[in-house]
């Protein structure tokens, strides 16, 4: 059995700067331009790259224990220069307690691997930033 590799979302229109990306499992989240409390694109890139870091640290983390918390704050700079718009200044912040006893302790020493791992090799979003992928524009 071949394993398909493609990822993908597909973007509509609701009103002017008010958008929903659909993913192919039928979720949907809304998203605009900044008007209102919606994730504006660049929240949702913020989003992801917490989140995929997130995902692989609690994993790790989680088979020794629960946490007492689990905070993942995502922040950059956006900036206009040379380049165009970009971020600058890109960083994952983990905010993390366990609980007393062996399996906190266990949880706590893995932790900062498990955050190095995810940032070096298993985080697809943080990779691909960092490795600088082209996007294709196509008008049909």
């Amino acid at each position: 059995m071949t394993k398909d590799n493609s990822r993908s979302v597909r973007i509509e229109r609701l009103s002017t700067g008010r958008y929903r990306a659909i993913n192919a499992r039928g979720g949907e989240l809304v998203f605009g331009s900044g008007d209102d409390a919606d994730f504006t694109p660049v929240e949702l890139l913020l989003a992801a790259l917490g989140g995929c870091t997130a995902v692989d640290v609690d994993v790790a983390t989680s088979r020794h224990t629960e946490p007492d918390e689990f905070t993942v704050a995502v922040s950059g700079n956006k900036v206009g220069d040379e380049l165009g718009s970009h971020l600058t200044d890109l960083e994952v912040r983990f905010q993390v307690t366990f609980p007393e006893g062996a399996a906190g302790d266990n949880a706590r020493k893995i932790l900062p691997r498990a955050a190095r791992a995810s940032h070096d090799s298993l985080c697809t979003v943080s990779r691909t930033i960092e490795i600088g992928t082209p996007v294709t524009s196509i008008v049909e």
